[in-house]
Protein backbone atom coordinates (compact mmCIF):
# COMPACT_ATOMS: atom_id res chain seq x y z
CA UNK A 1 0.00 0.00 0.00
CA UNK A 2 2.07 3.19 -1.14
CA UNK A 3 2.45 5.74 2.15
CA UNK A 4 0.22 8.30 2.22
CA UNK A 5 0.91 12.16 2.04
CA UNK A 6 0.46 14.59 4.73
CA UNK A 7 -1.54 16.94 4.29
CA UNK A 8 -0.60 20.82 4.45
CA UNK A 9 -2.60 21.46 7.45
CA UNK A 10 -1.22 17.74 9.07
CA UNK A 11 2.75 19.35 8.16
CA UNK A 12 1.73 22.83 9.89
CA UNK A 13 0.77 21.06 12.86
CA UNK A 14 3.21 18.76 13.50
CA UNK A 15 5.79 21.16 12.88
CA UNK A 16 4.14 23.71 15.60
CA UNK A 17 4.30 20.66 17.74
CA UNK A 18 8.03 20.42 17.24
CA UNK A 19 8.56 24.03 17.63
CA UNK A 20 6.55 24.37 20.92
CA UNK A 21 8.82 21.53 22.09
CA UNK A 22 11.56 23.67 21.05
CA UNK A 23 13.17 21.88 18.69
CA UNK A 24 13.30 24.51 16.05
CA UNK A 25 15.35 22.70 13.53
CA UNK A 26 13.27 19.86 13.61
CA UNK A 27 10.04 22.05 12.84
CA UNK A 28 12.14 23.32 10.02
CA UNK A 29 13.16 20.51 8.35
CA UNK A 30 9.40 19.52 8.70
CA UNK A 31 8.00 22.90 6.83
CA UNK A 32 9.99 22.86 4.40
CA UNK A 33 8.82 19.11 3.64
CA UNK A 34 5.80 20.51 3.45
CA UNK A 35 6.47 23.34 1.17
CA UNK A 36 8.11 20.64 -1.35
CA UNK A 37 4.97 19.35 -1.74
CA UNK A 38 2.74 22.54 -1.23
CA UNK A 39 4.59 25.53 -2.50
CA UNK A 40 1.57 27.62 -2.46
CA UNK A 41 0.56 26.88 1.61
CA UNK A 42 0.68 29.96 3.06
CA UNK A 43 0.72 29.14 6.80
CA UNK A 44 3.79 26.78 5.70
CA UNK A 45 5.74 30.08 4.87
CA UNK A 46 4.54 31.46 8.14
CA UNK A 47 5.52 28.84 10.49
CA UNK A 48 8.91 28.96 8.64
CA UNK A 49 9.18 32.34 9.13
CA UNK A 50 8.62 31.71 12.74
CA UNK A 51 11.46 28.93 12.61
CA UNK A 52 13.85 30.87 11.04
CA UNK A 53 13.22 33.77 13.69
CA UNK A 54 13.61 31.57 17.09
CA UNK A 55 17.00 30.45 15.40
CA UNK A 56 17.87 33.96 14.73
CA UNK A 57 17.94 33.75 10.97
CA UNK A 58 16.62 37.01 10.49
CA UNK A 59 17.18 37.01 6.93
CA UNK A 60 15.98 34.21 5.61
CA UNK A 61 13.02 34.63 8.27
CA UNK A 62 12.39 37.86 6.60
CA UNK A 63 12.03 36.10 3.21
CA UNK A 64 9.77 33.64 4.51
CA UNK A 65 7.17 36.25 5.89
CA UNK A 66 7.56 38.34 2.74
CA UNK A 67 6.58 35.21 0.95
CA UNK A 68 3.44 34.40 2.93
CA UNK A 69 2.34 38.15 2.20
CA UNK A 70 3.16 37.51 -1.17
CA UNK A 71 0.52 34.43 -1.19
CA UNK A 72 -1.77 36.44 1.20
CA UNK A 73 -1.86 40.20 1.51
CA UNK A 74 -4.40 40.52 4.44
CA UNK A 75 -2.42 36.89 6.48
CA UNK A 76 -2.95 38.46 9.70
CA UNK A 77 -0.17 35.96 11.25
CA UNK A 78 2.42 36.50 8.17
CA UNK A 79 1.65 40.42 8.60
CA UNK A 80 2.93 40.06 12.27
CA UNK A 81 5.95 37.91 11.76
CA UNK A 82 7.34 40.40 8.62
CA UNK A 83 6.56 43.13 11.49
CA UNK A 84 8.82 41.32 13.96
CA UNK A 85 11.05 40.52 11.51
CA UNK A 86 11.84 44.20 10.27
CA UNK A 87 12.03 45.53 13.74
CA UNK A 88 15.00 43.29 13.95
CA UNK A 89 16.39 45.10 10.85
CA UNK A 90 15.50 48.43 12.70
CA UNK A 91 12.94 49.15 10.35
CA UNK A 92 10.67 50.87 12.88
CA UNK A 93 8.86 52.78 10.92
CA UNK A 94 7.44 49.94 8.02
CA UNK A 95 7.07 47.69 10.63
CA UNK A 96 4.62 49.92 12.85
CA UNK A 97 2.65 50.39 9.51
CA UNK A 98 2.26 46.83 9.53
CA UNK A 99 1.10 46.24 13.11
CA UNK A 100 -1.36 49.24 12.09
CA UNK A 101 -2.47 47.17 9.18
CA UNK A 102 -3.47 44.27 11.51
CA UNK A 103 -5.06 46.31 14.20
CA UNK A 104 -7.34 48.07 11.20
CA UNK A 105 -8.16 44.74 10.56
CA UNK A 106 -10.09 43.83 13.44
CA UNK A 107 -7.73 41.70 15.27
CA UNK A 108 -7.68 43.29 18.70
CA UNK A 109 -9.37 40.53 19.95
CA UNK A 110 -6.47 38.34 18.96
CA UNK A 111 -5.32 38.11 22.44
CA UNK A 112 -2.07 35.69 21.14
CA UNK A 113 -1.37 37.79 18.07
CA UNK A 114 -1.56 41.06 20.03
CA UNK A 115 0.92 39.71 22.22
CA UNK A 116 2.87 38.82 19.79
CA UNK A 117 2.89 42.15 17.95
CA UNK A 118 3.56 43.30 21.76
CA UNK A 119 6.42 41.35 22.39
CA UNK A 120 8.14 42.30 19.35
CA UNK A 121 7.96 46.25 20.20
CA UNK A 122 8.96 45.52 24.01
CA UNK A 123 12.41 43.39 22.24
CA UNK A 124 12.87 47.03 20.59
CA UNK A 125 12.26 49.12 23.76
CA UNK A 126 9.59 51.09 21.97
CA UNK A 127 7.69 51.05 25.52
CA UNK A 128 5.06 53.25 24.81
CA UNK A 129 3.97 51.26 21.59
CA UNK A 130 3.86 47.87 23.51
CA UNK A 131 1.91 48.88 26.42
CA UNK A 132 -0.82 49.83 24.37
CA UNK A 133 -0.93 47.09 22.23
CA UNK A 134 -0.89 44.81 25.79
CA UNK A 135 -3.65 47.00 27.18
CA UNK A 136 -5.63 46.41 24.47
CA UNK A 137 -4.90 42.56 25.34
CA UNK A 138 -5.36 42.48 28.82
CA UNK A 139 -8.57 44.38 28.41
CA UNK A 140 -10.12 42.04 25.53
CA UNK A 141 -9.21 38.65 27.80
CA UNK A 142 -9.43 39.76 31.48
CA UNK A 143 -8.63 36.07 32.41
CA UNK A 144 -5.07 36.64 30.35
CA UNK A 145 -2.64 35.96 33.01
CA UNK A 146 0.01 36.64 29.87
CA UNK A 147 -1.59 39.86 28.92
CA UNK A 148 -1.76 41.39 32.11
CA UNK A 149 1.89 40.54 33.50
CA UNK A 150 3.06 41.45 29.53
CA UNK A 151 1.31 44.87 30.52
CA UNK A 152 3.10 45.30 33.88
CA UNK A 153 6.46 44.36 32.10
CA UNK A 154 5.66 47.05 29.48
CA UNK A 155 4.63 49.78 32.33
CA UNK A 156 7.76 49.32 34.71
CA UNK A 157 9.92 50.15 32.08
CA UNK A 158 8.14 53.71 31.94
CA UNK A 159 8.53 54.06 35.12
CA UNK A 160 4.88 53.45 36.39
CA UNK A 161 5.83 50.94 39.99
CA UNK A 162 2.28 51.35 40.95
CA UNK A 163 0.59 50.12 37.73
CA UNK A 164 3.75 47.72 37.44
CA UNK A 165 3.07 45.87 40.33
CA UNK A 166 -0.70 45.85 40.34
CA UNK A 167 -0.31 44.38 36.81
CA UNK A 168 1.95 41.64 37.62
CA UNK A 169 -0.04 40.54 40.72
CA UNK A 170 -3.09 40.66 39.00
CA UNK A 171 -1.34 38.32 36.43
CA UNK A 172 -0.08 35.71 39.21
CA UNK A 173 -4.05 35.89 40.54
CA UNK A 174 -4.79 34.59 37.24
CA UNK A 175 -1.74 31.87 37.51
CA UNK A 176 -0.27 31.68 40.47
CA UNK A 177 2.23 29.00 38.13
CA UNK A 178 4.02 31.94 35.91
CA UNK A 179 7.33 31.99 36.84
CA UNK A 180 8.44 34.86 34.99
CA UNK A 181 5.95 36.97 36.47
CA UNK A 182 6.79 36.16 39.88
CA UNK A 183 10.26 36.49 39.39
CA UNK A 184 9.59 39.74 37.57
CA UNK A 185 7.75 40.75 40.88
CA UNK A 186 11.05 39.89 43.00
CA UNK A 187 13.43 41.90 41.31
CA UNK A 188 10.61 45.06 41.69
CA UNK A 189 10.46 44.54 45.09
CA UNK A 190 14.35 43.91 45.18
CA UNK A 191 15.12 46.82 43.96
CA UNK A 192 12.51 48.52 46.44
CA UNK A 193 14.34 47.48 49.14
CA UNK A 194 11.91 45.08 50.13
CA UNK A 195 13.62 42.17 51.19
CA UNK A 196 11.88 39.67 52.70
CA UNK A 197 9.11 40.29 49.78
CA UNK A 198 11.65 39.58 47.35
CA UNK A 199 12.65 36.33 48.91
CA UNK A 200 9.25 35.14 49.21
CA UNK A 201 8.65 35.74 45.50
CA UNK A 202 11.67 34.38 44.61
CA UNK A 203 11.82 31.08 46.62
CA UNK A 204 7.77 30.50 45.48
CA UNK A 205 9.15 29.86 42.22
CA UNK A 206 11.17 26.05 42.39
CA UNK A 207 14.81 25.76 41.64
CA UNK A 208 14.04 23.71 38.29
CA UNK A 209 11.74 26.77 37.21
CA UNK A 210 14.47 29.41 37.68
CA UNK A 211 16.20 30.71 34.40
CA UNK A 212 17.48 33.89 35.89
CA UNK A 213 20.72 33.54 37.56
CA UNK A 214 20.57 37.44 39.06
CA UNK A 215 17.56 35.69 40.69
CA UNK A 216 19.17 32.87 41.51
CA UNK A 217 21.54 34.63 43.06
CA UNK A 218 19.93 37.42 45.05
CA UNK A 219 17.83 34.45 46.86
CA UNK A 220 20.56 33.11 47.95
CA UNK A 221 22.11 36.63 49.18
CA UNK A 222 18.89 37.16 50.91
CA UNK A 223 18.81 34.04 52.44
CA UNK A 224 22.18 33.99 54.07
CA UNK A 225 21.42 37.58 55.48
CA UNK A 226 17.95 37.13 56.47
CA UNK A 227 18.25 33.38 57.58
CA UNK A 228 21.86 34.00 59.05
CA UNK A 229 22.79 30.93 57.10
CA UNK A 230 26.29 29.63 57.73
CA UNK A 231 28.43 28.27 53.97
CA UNK A 232 27.53 24.76 53.26
CA UNK A 233 23.96 25.02 54.98
CA UNK A 234 22.08 22.27 52.97
CA UNK A 235 19.00 24.34 52.83
CA UNK A 236 21.29 26.53 50.11
CA UNK A 237 22.51 23.20 48.16
CA UNK A 238 19.18 23.22 45.49
CA UNK A 239 19.95 26.90 45.30
CA UNK A 240 23.32 26.97 44.33
CA UNK A 241 23.28 23.88 42.16
CA UNK A 242 20.60 25.43 40.27
CA UNK A 243 22.70 28.60 39.93
CA UNK A 244 26.14 26.42 38.65
CA UNK A 245 23.36 24.93 35.76
CA UNK A 246 22.21 28.11 34.93
CA UNK A 247 26.11 29.35 34.75
CA UNK A 248 27.24 26.64 32.74
CA UNK A 249 24.96 26.38 29.94
CA UNK A 250 25.71 26.53 26.49
CA UNK A 251 25.56 30.16 25.18
CA UNK A 252 23.99 29.85 21.19
CA UNK A 253 25.94 33.45 21.02
CA UNK A 254 28.97 32.25 22.26
CA UNK A 255 28.79 29.31 19.94
CA UNK A 256 28.51 31.67 17.01
CA UNK A 257 30.89 34.00 17.95
CA UNK A 258 33.18 31.19 18.10
CA UNK A 259 32.53 30.12 14.15
CA UNK A 260 32.97 33.70 13.54
CA UNK A 261 36.38 33.89 15.04
CA UNK A 262 37.18 31.13 13.27
CA UNK A 263 36.68 31.62 10.16
CA UNK A 264 38.48 35.19 10.15
CA UNK A 265 41.25 33.16 11.11
CA UNK A 266 40.73 31.42 8.47
CA UNK A 267 40.47 27.87 10.50
CA UNK A 268 37.69 25.25 9.43
CA UNK A 269 35.17 25.62 12.32
CA UNK A 270 34.18 21.86 11.47
CA UNK A 271 30.61 22.85 11.53
CA UNK A 272 28.45 24.53 9.18
CA UNK A 273 28.08 28.31 10.27
CA UNK A 274 24.66 29.51 8.07
CA UNK A 275 25.39 32.33 5.84
CA UNK A 276 21.73 34.35 7.29
CA UNK A 277 23.71 34.97 10.36
CA UNK A 278 25.70 37.77 8.77
CA UNK A 279 24.31 40.18 10.38
CA UNK A 280 24.37 39.01 13.55
CA UNK A 281 28.38 38.92 12.67
CA UNK A 282 28.38 42.78 12.30
CA UNK A 283 26.81 43.62 14.69
CA UNK A 284 28.56 41.12 17.60
CA UNK A 285 31.80 43.15 18.35
CA UNK A 286 33.55 39.94 17.05
CA UNK A 287 36.22 41.90 16.05
CA UNK A 288 36.62 43.34 19.66
CA UNK A 289 39.81 43.31 21.37
CA UNK A 290 40.71 39.67 23.62
CA UNK A 291 41.59 41.92 26.94
CA UNK A 292 40.16 40.58 29.41
CA UNK A 293 38.49 42.56 32.85
CA UNK A 294 36.38 42.31 35.67
CA UNK A 295 33.87 44.32 36.66
CA UNK A 296 31.55 44.21 39.73
CA UNK A 297 27.63 44.64 40.11
CA UNK A 298 26.79 47.23 42.89
CA UNK A 299 24.60 43.58 43.78
CA UNK A 300 28.24 42.31 44.47
CA UNK A 301 28.00 40.22 41.70
CA UNK A 302 31.46 39.69 39.68
CA UNK A 303 31.77 39.41 36.12
CA UNK A 304 34.83 38.41 33.75
CA UNK A 305 35.61 38.70 30.18
CA UNK A 306 36.24 41.58 27.46
CA UNK A 307 33.75 44.52 27.31
CA UNK A 308 31.36 43.26 24.79
CA UNK A 309 31.04 39.83 27.06
CA UNK A 310 30.49 41.67 30.03
CA UNK A 311 27.99 43.60 28.84
CA UNK A 312 26.57 40.48 27.39
CA UNK A 313 26.33 38.37 31.25
CA UNK A 314 24.98 41.79 32.52
CA UNK A 315 21.93 41.30 30.27
CA UNK A 316 21.68 37.62 30.68
CA UNK A 317 21.70 37.68 34.37
CA UNK A 318 18.91 40.60 34.08
CA UNK A 319 17.01 38.14 32.07
CA UNK A 320 17.31 40.06 29.09
CA UNK A 321 18.84 37.09 26.92
CA UNK A 322 16.17 37.87 24.27
CA UNK A 323 17.29 41.41 23.76
CA UNK A 324 20.45 42.22 21.56
CA UNK A 325 23.20 44.08 23.82
CA UNK A 326 22.78 47.12 21.96
CA UNK A 327 19.28 47.08 23.22
CA UNK A 328 19.78 46.15 26.58
CA UNK A 329 23.04 48.52 26.89
CA UNK A 330 20.10 51.78 25.95
CA UNK A 331 17.77 49.89 28.41
CA UNK A 332 20.07 49.97 31.05
CA UNK A 333 21.15 53.71 30.52
CA UNK A 334 17.65 54.66 30.21
CA UNK A 335 17.20 53.35 33.90
CA UNK A 336 20.00 54.81 35.33
CA UNK A 337 19.24 58.20 34.45
CA UNK A 338 15.92 57.81 35.51
CA UNK A 339 17.17 56.80 38.65
CA UNK A 340 20.74 58.38 38.95
CA UNK A 341 20.54 61.10 36.62
CA UNK A 342 23.56 59.83 34.83
CA UNK A 343 23.73 60.20 31.28
CA UNK A 344 25.92 57.48 29.87
CA UNK A 345 26.67 56.64 26.08
CA UNK A 346 25.56 53.30 25.18
CA UNK A 347 26.56 52.91 21.25
CA UNK A 348 29.62 50.72 22.06
CA UNK A 349 30.85 48.60 24.76
CA UNK A 350 33.50 49.79 26.48
CA UNK A 351 32.32 52.80 25.99
CA UNK A 352 29.55 52.30 28.27
CA UNK A 353 31.20 50.09 30.63
CA UNK A 354 34.06 52.58 31.86
CA UNK A 355 31.41 55.36 31.79
CA UNK A 356 29.28 53.55 34.15
CA UNK A 357 32.39 52.80 35.94
CA UNK A 358 33.06 56.60 36.01
CA UNK A 359 30.01 57.68 37.59
CA UNK A 360 30.05 54.90 39.95
CA UNK A 361 27.52 52.48 38.61
CA UNK A 362 29.78 49.49 37.99
CA UNK A 363 33.43 49.01 39.42
CA UNK A 364 36.30 48.46 37.59
CA UNK A 365 38.68 45.46 39.36
CA UNK A 366 42.10 44.03 38.96
CA UNK A 367 41.99 40.39 38.58
CA UNK A 368 44.47 38.49 41.10
CA UNK A 369 47.15 36.74 39.36
CA UNK A 370 46.86 33.24 40.21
Amino acid sequence: MPERFLSSEEYDEQAHKLYNDGDYEGALEMLKEGLSLYPNAVELYVGLGYARLAREEYAWARRAFQQAVGLDSSHEDALVGLGETLLRFGEQEAALKLFEEVASMGFDDDTELMLTMGRALYREALYSQCRDVFAKAAASRPDSADAAASLGYALHRLGDEVGSGRQIRRALRIDPDLHEARIYLGHLLYDRGDWEGALREFERVPPVEHWDALAVWRLMELKRSLWHLEAGDSRMSPWEERLNELEELDDPIDRLLAEVESKMRGVDPGDYTDPSQTELFERSQANESEERHVIRLNDGHQIRGNWYEIVRQMRDQAGFSHETVAHYMRRLAERWHEQDGVELPFTEPEVFVRAAVDAGLLRLEVESEE
